[in-house]
């Protein structure tokens, strides 16, 4: 089997040893984090691979099922410096990206500084985005694609790593402005969060209703990271896995040589999608033990991956046909 080689060669053995070391702090992160957050594994293992993937995700799911617990937990156990927006119809671009004042010396000479907000942090909780405008929602582009923002002409480079989570509820819709498809495309996940298991439900009933709760504890630190973001990167990639990339990727688009794709969907994933989905197969493989990827990596993250940069025709929705059922028929199909 052919494989594809990072652009920069490394000695095997070194690449073995940052891999094991690397899987010791991944164990560690897991137990840190179950200490807090009990069952949803997938969720927990969705998010924590796009963040080793250096991307960014949008969690979905009703109240009360801990995605803002989530969210302050890993910026707990990963060392980093996390902030909280809460999204409302009022919320303006200053609010999250700062603004400048203008400020008088003792010799009355006046002068403006700019006052950085709270997107200048390392792990960013966009809660409830789509309550705000669609001009609040735009002021996080810039940021999530370039690492940067830009007030007044002059450009401020946002702390690195920087990631965005964003939760979204799915129920109530009334007085939200849905997150436009460019926007939506810089997210390289979207997780859907379900109702906990009985025995999960079980453990928070008696764990946070006493006199007191588990906290979470530092495991790593912000360079720690991006080392193991540094790592992903270099993982070697079997030609096949990047060829189910592909395959999965152009046939779920408008127009592919499917009849999926031809009577249901109306536009599909472009390239940043392969993007993610080679990051996303390389950190799982990582967060599994394994050196490589696999195409049951590719499988298995077909869905976040892929769900948000989809719609479906009239045709496919009055055949009750949703966005997940088209994902799993193409990934049968195509891989």
């Amino acid at each position: 089997m052919s494989v594809i080689k990072p652009e920069v060669s490394v000695d095997p053995k070194v690449m073995v040893a940052e891999a094991e070391k690397a899987l010791a702090d991944i164990s560690s992160i897991k137990t840190g984090i179950g200490k807090v957050i009990f069952g949803q594994e997938s969720v927990i293992e969705r998010t924590l691979v796009a963040l080793l993937a250096g991307g960014h995700a949008l969690l979905v799911g009703v109240p009360g099922l801990a995605k803002t617990k989530l969210v302050e937990t890993l910026g707990t156990v990963l060392g980093l410096d996390e902030r909280r927006i809460q999204f409302t119809p009022d919320l303006m671009p200053s609010d999250i990206l700062g603004s400048e004042i203008m400020e008088q010396d003792e010799h009355g000479k006046r002068t403006f500084r700019y006052v950085k907000g709270p997107v200048f942090a390392q792990l960013l909780m966009a809660d409830e985005i789509n309550r705000a405008s669609p001009r609040t929602q735009s002021a996080l582009l810039q940021a999530m694609q370039e690492y940067h923002v830009t007030i007044a002409g002059e450009r401020y480079d946002l702390p690195q790593p920087f990631h965005v989570l964003a939760t979204q509820n799915p129920l109530e819709q009334e007085g939200t402005y849905p997150l436009p498809e460019a926007q939506l495309d810089r997210f390289l996940m979207q997780i859907d969060i379900l109702y906990p298991e009985l025995e999960a439900e079980r453990q928070i009933l008696l764990a946070t209703t006493g006199t007191t709760e588990a906290v979470a504890e530092k495991i790593i630190d912000a360079e720690r990271l991006r080392a193991m973001q540094n790592l992903i990167r270099r993982m070697p990639v079997p030609e096949g896995v990047v060829d189910a990339i592909l395959n999965l990727v152009r046939a779920a688009r408008p127009g592919a040589d499917n009849e999926m794709a031809k009577k249901f969907i109306s536009w599909g994933p472009g390239p940043r999608a392969s993007q993610a989905l080679m990051l996303c197969a390389r950190a799982r493989a990582l967060y599994d033990g394994r050196l490589a990827p696999s195409v049951d990596d590719v499988k298995a993250l077909a869905e976040p991956v892929l769900q948000h940069r989809m719609a479906l025709t009239f045709a496919a929705r009055a055949d009750g046909m949703n966005v997940r059922d088209v994902i799993g028929n193409l990934t049968k199909a195509a891989i």
